[in-house]
């Protein structure tokens, strides 16, 4: 049996259910020939409880290149990037839900990503198949990608159907804590933005800018919005979409209305519709947050490292859209 030395950068949520779910599955690790061994979690404060070992929280990450493998739950961008690049530069592979350390820090970690070393199955649309989904469409040419990439705004816009107010139905997510007591990533769109630009990489540009997202979030909607959709047969979603425009692929995210009956305004967790030349049309639904779901994606990418996969690669080179998309009509 061949030891795994995992390093786990974030003890929080995601952090402590990968924990969790690493012991659940300790037969198919053995299995495999292994037997995963934790040299520490970085925490924030040891203090607080979680179904982590006490002697395993360290306020100093461990020495990253005595690992085999780097699990990064922490969030945010400089910090992580500070301790996950030594690593990588000494060829230890990353498994990381941190779409915004991808987006912004692109230029850093983009040898490692065409290397194999980064797996980020778990940054989209946490154990939901997003980016190994959209992997086996490369069998064909994208014309057209629209998802739901936040549930928090899902949430939120769900609440002004029913008639609250977009302050309201933002004070409901945040007292069950599916919204933050800062908001913003979510409602201005930049959570679903990081995600469209790492979808745009895996599948039409390895050198898309985080930048060239067009980002408008929700908190200009009224309810009046939700009310003119309604009357129309619609439904308003806040969309991450990635279409040909002017013969350039186009990427923003943006409140926009959908018939009642379309598969993404009827979802009801996140969701991703792809268009593709000669495969056609393709939906995939499913939870897109919480602590297990993406502790989930996480384990995924680990047995995707030990079977011997690479990670998720950037597409090799930029690609021009073969057609015109249509965006769906905006809102207001």
């Amino acid at each position: 049996m061949e030891a795994l030395r995992i390093a786990l950068l974030g003890g929080g949520t995601v952090g402590s259910a990968f924990y969790g779910l690493v012991q659940e599955r300790l037969a198919d690790f053995h299995a495999l020939g292994f037997s995963p061994r934790f040299l520490g979690v970085l925490v924030r404060d040891p203090s607080r409880p979680r179904p982590i070992p006490q002697e395993l929280l360290r306020l100093e990450p461990p020495d990253l290149r005595e690992a085999d493998v780097v699990v990064e739950a922490l969030g945010g961008v400089e910090a992580p990037l500070r301790l996950v690049l030594p690593a990588l530069e000494a060829g230890i592979p990353l498994i990381t839900a941190n779409k915004a350390l991808l987006a912004e820090a692109w230029e850093a970690l983009r040898p490692y990503a065409e290397e194999g070393l980064i797996y980020h199955e778990a940054s989209v649309m946490a154990g939901t198949p997003a980016l190994s989904f959209l992997e086996t469409l490369r069998g064909s040419r994208l014309l057209e990608l629209h998802g739901i990439l936040n549930g928090t705004t899902l949430y939120i816009l769900q609440g002004m159907e029913g008639g609250q107010s977009y302050g309201e139905a933002l004070l409901e997510a945040q007292r069950l804590g599916y919204a933050e007591a800062d908001p913003t990533l979510d409602v201005a769109g930049i959570d679903a933005a990081h995600k469209l630009t790492l979808l745009a990489r895996l599948l039409v540009d390895p050198g898309f800018p985080f930048s060239a997202v067009e980002t408008q979030g929700i908190t200009r909607l009224t309810p009046e919005h939700i009310q003119e959709a309604r009357a129309r047969g619609e439904r308003v979603r806040l969309l991450a979409s990635l279409y040909g425009k002017g013969g350039r692929w186009r990427a923003e995210v943006a409140p926009r209305r959908l018939p009642q009956d379309h598969s993404l305004a009827r979802a009801r967790g996140n969701a991703l519709l792809v268009r593709a030349h000669p495969l056609g049309e393709v939906f995939v639904t499913g939870p897109g947050a919480g602590g297990e779901a993406t502790a989930s994606g996480l384990l995924a990418d680990l047995f995707r490292l030990l079977q011997g996969a690479p990670g998720h690669l950037p597409v090799p080179q930029a690609q021009p859209p073969l057609a015109e998309g249509s965006p769906f009509p905006e809102v207001g």
